[in-house]
């Protein structure tokens, strides 16, 4: 255990230092370290910005955790969105350490393994709200809280240094639709025990007042229903969010209508949920996607992925006429049961300016509300856990900003706030909390199979192509010798219409004949030199001619 000094506290400091998500909505994951034992709390995903052309996902680099491998305990996890468990499955075939989570959570996770098969491989234990796991130095309780998905939990850190408290992605809500309120009489307790630290979710600390319970969206549904009861409908919400999910059923069920539910992972985490008990679905109301011709419009709703504009999620298949089994009707009501996630703001506006010149009636407001805590509700939580540092996690650095400036307000010292940025080590006790260092941090782009071959320089190729196009220069040389047995051969992509600018290409071709034979006829055979010669000669040419700069290949064989 840990060494004391005189007074008999704890000698060493807690590190806690945040691999993700503090600059960004997404990417979350905390590892907290302790002498010889390190726990990381979450492990997320983000989605590619739009330069990351062709990238599918993004996760947090871990080599500060590959590097003190020995250390790390395990994985513990608040909830079950991508944003905190996305990037599991890349992550454990690096660190296959155990992965602790409640119920729903591990479930989802599982889903995951199963797809990577690493099912067999992953040591996982599910974890009931108040209960305490043991890892190294660390004990970890469970609090419930609530989220957009069921079985979200805050978590209790008790190390050697002091308790801290994680929150995770959370809100007060008093009439959750399933399970129990929030465990605020916990929050309490360990506030009178006395808390070292809290890091509190920061998305909606912008925002006054308090986030609305989420039953709410179940009266605007059943509004809508019956505003809309000639036409069918169609709904738009996350996968991830159960009690939505939960809600549209008990409005289609109560007015007499069928639902499909459309896109494979809300098909997946309804299953699952479905199976847990979390989500409860009346008999005969859900029907399989082939019987909705079977029913006239007005008795049917279609729940689907695509709230945020995703190119291949169903909403935009829909839209656009690619998806297979539906099309939208004039006269079709298409409800968004969310707000855009930042970024995403123009893909969502394209996918409803599709739906409304196909003649659907498009709803994009007050029929959604966050899970997340707003000002009113971040102030309860400081007020019952009293800690004596505040480090706000969970979003864009005006997020986090905003909730500073709450802790102030509450009586927390500006000195005692931490505005730390993914990379920083913040070492604390009960003397004292200061960034001693840094650990290196980044974003590992994942495209296809690929996790990490696709950095800086190839996207920036792919940049360069996307932007000015590639001009390819096909030559043959003898072997051994100084003669050009063919080419050179110029194939354009990207770059101009190849039917059009013949006359432009042909004057390329014959500049760069000239440039190899003058090569050719001082002896220079060197490949590398006869390439740079080639690039040379042919950009200066395009960008006079054109202004533009394709990205320039020469292939020279032997023949």
């Amino acid at each position: 255990m840990s060494k004391k000094n005189e007074q008999g506290k704890s000698a060493s400091k807690l590190k806690v230092i945040p691999l993700g998500g503090l600059e960004q909505i997404g990417l979350n994951m905390t590892a907290f370290e302790y002498e010889d034992s390190i726990i990381v709390v979450d492990c997320g995903l983000s989605f590619p910005e739009d330069e990351m052309l062709g990238i599918d996902l993004v996760i947090p680099d871990i080599t500060y955790l590959k590097d003190h491998a020995d250390k790390v305990k395990g994985f513990v996890i608040t909830h079950g969105h991508e944003d905190h468990i996305g990037a599991l499955p890349y992550v454990l075939k690096e660190l296959n350490v155990p992965v602790y989570g409640t119920r729903l959570t591990m479930a989802i996770i599982e889903n995951k393994l199963k797809e990577h098969d690493l099912v067999e491989s992953t040591r996982r234990k599910v974890v009931s709200f108040g209960q305490h796991i043991r890892l190294g130095q660390f004990d970890v309780e469970f609090i419930r809280t609530n989220h957009s998905i069921v079985d979200a939990a805050a978590l209790a850190i008790y190390s050697p240094a002091g308790i801290v408290i994680h929150t995770g992605d959370f809100k007060v809500d008093y009439t959750p639709v399933f399970g129990d309120a929030i465990d605020l009489q916990r929050f309490a307790e360990l506030g009178r025990k006395g808390v070292l630290a809290l890091l509190c979710d920061s998305t909606n600390a912008e925002r006054l007042g308090f986030t609305a319970s989420e039953k709410t969206v179940g009266r605007t549904f059943d509004y809508l229903f019956t505003e809309h009861k000639d036409t069918r409908i169609i709904i738009a919400t996350f996968a991830s969010n159960v009690d939505r999910v939960q809600q549209i059923i008990n409005s289609a069920y109560k007015f007499g209508r069928k639902v499909v539910v459309e896109g494979r992972s809300m098909v997946n985490i309804i299953e699952t949920a479905a199976a847990l008990k979390c989500l409860h679905i009346p008999d005969n109301t859900l029907i399989d996607i082939e019987q909705l011709k079977n029913y006239p419009n007005d008795k049917t709703v279609i729940i689907t992925t695509g709230s945020q504009g995703e190119s291949m999620a169903a909403l935009s298949r829909m839209a656009s006429d690619n998806h297979k089994k539906i099309s939208i009707l004039p006269g079709d009501t298409v409800i968004f049961s969310s707000h855009p996630i930042p970024g995403n703001e123009k893909a969502v506006t394209n996918v409803i300016n599709e739906l409304q010149m196909k003649g659907a009636d498009v709803i994009f407001q007050d029929v959604h509300v966050s899970g997340h805590a707003c000002q009113e509700e971040i102030k309860l939580i400081y007020s019952l856990v009293k800690p004596k540092y505040a480090v706000p996690v969970h979003g864009e650095y005006k997020h986090r900003k905003a909730q500073a400036k709450i802790a102030e307000e509450l009586g927390i010292p500006k000195e005692r706030i931490f505005m730390i940025q993914s990379g920083d080590v913040l070492e604390m006790d009960g003397a004292g909390a200061e960034v001693t260092g840094r650990v290196p941090v980044g974003a590992i782009l994942v495209d296809g199979l690929g996790v990490g071959d696709v950095g800086n320089v190839v996207l920036r190729d792919r940049q360069h192509l996307a932007e000015d196009g590639i001009l390819i220069v096909v030559l043959a040389l003898e072997p051994h010798g100084n003669q050009l047995v063919s080419g050179p051969d110029i194939v354009s992509r990207g770059f101009v219409y190849v039917k059009e600018s013949d006359e432009l290409l042909d004057e390329a071709r014959l500049l760069v004949n000239d440039a190899i034979q003058t090569c050719l006829d001082r002896r220079q055979t060197d490949w590398g030199k006869l390439k740079a010669t080639i690039k040379d000669v042919l950009s200066e040419f395009v960008w006079k001619k054109t202004k533009r700069r394709p990205m320039i290949l020469p292939i020279i064989m032997e023949v």
